[in-house]
């Protein structure tokens, strides 16, 4: 499976922040999560993400009467690095709270044969979602507009407001749920965010 950075500008602000991103404290290491359990599809099943009737429009209302965000996580099965978000990411007391009161997450399996309905009416496969959406490979993490108003007409890749494509560390994930919740998205792009985050973080 393909695994890969959106872009080298992206990879490059990656590469400068990580030096930055600070290190978990050593009493951290006895409050990890516990690992979620592994679903008969073999992918790892978080309790906090709802099982919904993947009506898309629905969920996004549903999303936003909870003062919530719409977010579609997709992984497949034998994905190492869908592995690792669930290990190590997904464990992770700070980070899994804030996406519990801020997003309702749910998942999505790339080859997956359920039914969905788009948010433009569609009704089609995970796996034809996927296609239509350019879902090239996982872990990525679409992010929504907070209404159906904002949407418009609009479908595929240009209803999403920000896409976090592979595997990253709970540093830049935490700061990519707050770079939505907080709607920087409207005025900033992610590569400066995230550097600002880091020089806050080597302040402190």
């Amino acid at each position: 499976m393909l695994i890969k950075l959106a872009g080298t500008a992206l990879a490059a602000v990656l590469a400068l922040t990580l030096a930055g991103e600070p290190a978990p404290a050593a009493d951290q290491l006895g409050t990890l999560l516990p690992l979620a359990p592994m679903g008969d599809d073999g992918l790892y099943k978080q309790n906090w993400m709802p099982e919904t009737f993947l009506d898309f429009a629905e969920d996004l209302t549903e999303a936003a009467a909870q003062g919530k965000r719409l977010a579609l996580i997709w992984e497949q099965k034998g994905c190492p690095y869908c592995k690792e978000t669930h290990l190590i990411n997904f464990r992770h007391p700070e980070l899994v709270d804030y996406i519990k009161a801020n997003f309702v997450v749910i998942q999505m399996n790339i080859w997956g044969d359920r039914e969905v309905g788009d948010f433009d009416g569609e009704t089609l496969t995970e796996k034809d979602f996927a296609r239509k959406y350019n879902i090239l490979f996982t872990p990525t993490i679409q992010f929504f507009p907070a209404t159906l108003e904002e949407i418009g007409g609009r479908a595929g890749p240009r209803v999403e407001v920000f896409r976090l494509p592979g595997y990253f560390r709970n540093f830049h994930m935490l700061n990519a749920f707050r770079f939505v919740k907080e709607d920087r998205y409207r005025t900033q792009n992610f590569q400066r965010y995230i550097l600002e985050k880091a020089a806050e973080a080597r302040r402190n």
